[in-house]
């Protein structure tokens, strides 16, 4: 049986969505491993984005009329366009980089409305940027300037990461893509009709599946779907993934099945493994686990399979092979620091863990398997599939997709990465809470750790308690400062709109968020307006939240997000551009004196915080190494120098910036530099500091104080001497 799958247009186009690469990866421990895989929505991007393509939807578009403005100055423009579209892909491939000068030291790009948006302050932002990152968003505007041509003479529905959203967001009838998909293809309909043709003639599968992550990729894998069903009906089609795991779980509408034989909910290892097998005659249709299909005209959802779920330690190494890996286009949209590793450059993804170690968010959707279920892989069956990807795809750069990375697996795999000499860059979501010490933020830099983001959310104690978050205001600028002081990026979320929430909490929250981008311990944010969906704690029990379920009606196709009304609460929507138009400006460190209300145009309360209360948390003590006596010690620096001095030692430690020089009596010299160099060599032999001391007193006949309270101590506590809590 030949297998093909397929993630649909669009996600990313800098990177590939992980989930074929996860299930093709299982599927080779399988009997099912006669399977490829491919990303529908590189490829298309790749058929439009031409010379030979653009002329012909330029052609198209000119035949239009009522044009914008716009789209006539793009028009006139044509030429330039057909020119320069092809050595421009190519640079954002970085396959001809050298392109960077003649881009930004000429006219060579035509330019229409997105060049617009070049003020002073990014013209000044090029410069610590260098000549590539301005050849780049150079490049990107160059690009968005065509695809706003397609989005007005095309295809409506066309985006660069998202293709039909509107239309399948909140999509509580299939009537509304149902009847785009009875349409007329577009000329971006017949490219994709084209493409599909190409691997179905290639790759001759009996199973096509589809994983459909967001909104923006159900119209895309519907209209694949469509065209598959009527020029290849022997093929079977499956789709899963992230949008039916949370939209569609009571799937009702059988009109979904005249464009897909199977969807499946939730993990789709044991789901996809059952079909196949009774595809080939091997499981009855009733031992289906968590799968909808069509059967006497009605939907009808199957879960006879007992068996459990594929656990994560058993669900094989992501491959990547058959993805154009060297094809990925990387662009750069905006300043945001944390946005640019989202949409620049092609990051291997990775699972730390299956589900998240908290399930406690009030705003989550934690009644669902993806986030209920936690189950950790071990730090040495994570390097080894980092090395496998490594070698497969070449690139060295890891996301790993966690809904929370777990603190601790991830401490244990900074440990085994060291301990292989792995070098790796990684970044990773988590919670900012007190676990991730100044020490373990230290130590996960040395890792490769580049950036993390996590979630602030609404900077409220209170409200954080009520979303039982399990962080403070002050933990959070703690731990943000910890990872900082490490040289790792801290991007938050941020949420406005929480049921309750009051316009001093909206006020003293933005004041929070410019307190830590003013003491410098958050670098990037995003606002995002609270969402209330049908699987979170809010959706489920409203009352408890004293918010008021008022729509939609439960439909025959997705129900997940809802509409609700907040009466305590203030008008949320007044705040959404104040708040965009601050974080915006916090991030090039501009305005980090204004008042918060003064970001709003209408009449709001002064903040009530302290206007120093985020240092104040920076400042306070994680406890003295006294305090850490059950902690494990990791030594991550290089061994100082010791030159005796009559009954003395002088101490000589290398830092980045320089060689600290104390010193130290003979005997503890003596012990120091043994320790360092002889029993703390290996990276994951740990002793106690409790024992180190001990063994100190023991062969010194000094007491711990002796050692703690000395330069020496506190020069290598600074220079990689780590203490870890186990």
């Amino acid at each position: 049986m030949k297998i093909s799958l397929f993630i649909p247009p669009l996600t990313q186009i800098n990177t590939p969505y992980p989930a074929t690469a996860y299930l093709k990866g299982f599927l080779n421990e399988t009997a099912y491993n006669n399977c490829s895989q491919a990303d529908l929505g590189l490829e298309l991007i790749l058929e439009i984005f031409n010379k030979k393509t653009i002329s012909r939807l330029f052609d198209e578009a000119a035949l239009q009329k009522d044009l914008s403005e716009n789209v006539k100055d793009i028009l006139a423009q044509r030429y330039r366009y057909e020119f320069c579209v092809d050595a421009v892909i190519r640079f954002l491939q970085n396959k001809n980089i050298t392109l960077a000068h003649k881009i930004c030291a000429s006219d060579y790009l035509p330019q229409a409305s997105r060049f617009n948006t070049l003020n002073e302050e990014v013209e000044e932002l090029f410069g610590s940027m260098g000549i590539h990152d301005k050849a780049k968003m150079l490049c990107t505007l160059f690009i968005e300037d065509i695809g706003d041509l397609i989005i007005e003479c095309i295809s409506p529905y066309f985006g660069f990461s998202r293709y039909a959203e509107d239309i399948a967001r909140s999509a509580t009838s299939f009537d509304p893509i149902l009847k785009l998909l009875e349409a007329n293809n577009n000329s971006i309909d017949e490219i994709l009709a084209s493409i599909v043709d190409r691997h179905i003639k290639n790759e001759q599968p009996d199973v096509v599946l589809f994983t459909i992550p967001f909104p923006g990729n159900v119209y895309g894998a519907f209209k694949a779907g469509q065209h598959i069903k009527k020029n290849y009906p022997h093929i079977k089609i499956l789709m899963g993934g992230g949008f039916p795991n949370t939209e569609l779980r009571s799937l009702s509408d059988p009109r979904v099945f005249d464009f897909t034989d199977f969807v499946t909910l939730d993990d789709g290892e044991r789901p996809v493994l059952n079909i196949l097998e009774y595809l080939e005659g091997k499981r009855e249709l009733a031992l289906l686990k968590r799968t909808f299909i069509r059967e006497g005209g009605e939907v009808k959802y199957i879960n006879g399979c007992k068996a459990p779920d594929i656990a994560h330690s058993k669900a094989g190494t992501p491959d990547y092979t058959d993805l154009l890996l060297d094809s990925y286009i990387s662009m750069l949209e905006m300043a945001n620091p944390m946005h640019r590793l989202w949409s620049d450059g092609r990051w291997n993804k990775l699972t730390a863990a299956h589900g998240c170690y908290w399930k406690k968010c009030s705003f989550c959707d934690i009644s669902l398997d993806y986030i209920g279920r936690y189950e950790p892989a071990s730090a040495s069956m994570l390097a080894d599939k980092i090395e496998t990807i490594i070698a497969q795809t070449g690139t060295t750069g890891f996301h790993f997709v966690d809904e929370a990375a777990p603190p601790l697996v991830m401490r244990d795999l900074a440990l085994e990465l060291l301990d292989r000499k792995l070098d790796i860059s990684w970044w990773a979501n988590i919670r900012f809470e007190k676990t991730f010490t100044d020490d373990l933020c230290k130590l996960l830099a040395a890792s490769g750790c580049i950036a993390v983001t996590g979630g602030l959310e609404v900077a409220s104690d209170r409200l954080l308690q009520l979303m039982e978050k399990g962080v403070s205001v002050a933990q959070v600028s703690q731990v943000a400062s910890n990872f900082t002081q490490a040289g790792i990026m801290v991007h938050a979320y941020l949420m406005y709109g929480f049921p309750t929430q009051t316009a001093q909490e909206t006020i003293d929250s933005l004041e929070v968020v410019r307190q830590l981008f003013e003491a410098q311990v958050l670098q990037s944010g995003f606002w995002h307006r609270f969402s209330m969906t049908a699987h979170s704690p809010v959706g489920l029990n409203p009352e408890k939240y004293q918010v008021v379920k008022i729509g939609p009606e439960d439909g025959t196709f997705a129900n997940n997000d809802l509409i609700h009304e907040d009466p305590n609460g203030c008008d949320h929507d007044l705040f959404s551009e104040g708040l965009r138009r601050s974080l915006f400006n916090f991030m090039l460190q501009n305005c980090l004196d204004w008042p918060a209300n003064e970001w709003f145009d209408f009449t709001t309360p002064k903040t009530s915080l302290a206007p120093k209360l985020i240092q104040s948390y920076i400042n306070a003590s994680d406890g003295d190494d006294e305090e850490k006596l059950n902690y494990r010690i990791c030594w991550l620096g290089r061994v100082p120098t010791f030159t005796v001095q009559g009954k003395n030692c002088k101490v000589g430690i290398e830092t980045p910036h320089g060689m600290i020089t104390t010193k130290l009596d003979l005997k503890s010299a003596n012990f120091i530099e043994q320790q360092l160099t002889r029993d703390l060599v290996s990276i994951k032999s740990l002793i106690t500091l409790n024992d180190f001391l001990e063994k100190y007193t023991e062969e010194t006949g000094q007491t711990k104080e002796n050692l703690l309270h000395s330069e020496t101590w506190s020069a290598i506590r600074n220079t990689g001497l780590l203490l870890l809590r186990f």
